[in-house]
């Protein structure tokens, strides 16, 4: 059985930063490709980021590019998501995926299993 266990959300004031972990088990996970996405109120998920099986190749949407990077641990089958400079518009629901493909993507659709999510609010 595939879990996803997202952490390290909360509440932060703009400008500030936080790291989102996400344990994986139940899968060899460094077979896989991993996501984050997140959810606000009102609107639909949308993809963050994206990282490749080895770690290699990593994918942002455009409206966090130089702001959050993402990376993986292998040995600790954990994703993380660094979030800098954080702004109000990112206050959602911070969701990780798992992807059956070694490859990255932004399409939510080709994920395969998703954790339950964290809370991000960032406050003005």
């Amino acid at each position: 059985q595939v879990q996803l266990l997202e952490s390290g959300g909360g509440l932060v004031h703009a400008g500030g930063s936080l790291r989102l972990s996400c344990l994986v088990s139940g899968r060899t996970f460094s077979r896989y490709a991993m996501g984050w996405f997140r959810q606000a109120p009102g609107k639909e998920r949308e993809f963050v980021a994206a990282i490749s099986r080895t770690g290699d190749s990593t994918l942002f949407a455009d409206s966090v590019k130089g702001r959050f990077t993402i990376s993986r641990d292998n040995a600790k089958n954990t994703v993380y998501l660094h979030m800098n400079s954080l702004k109000p518009e990112d206050t959602a629901v911070y969701y990780c995926a798992l992807r059956n493909s070694f490859y990255v993507s932004d399409d939510l659709g080709s994920y395969d299993y998703w954790g339950q999510g964290t809370q991000v609010t960032v406050s003005s």
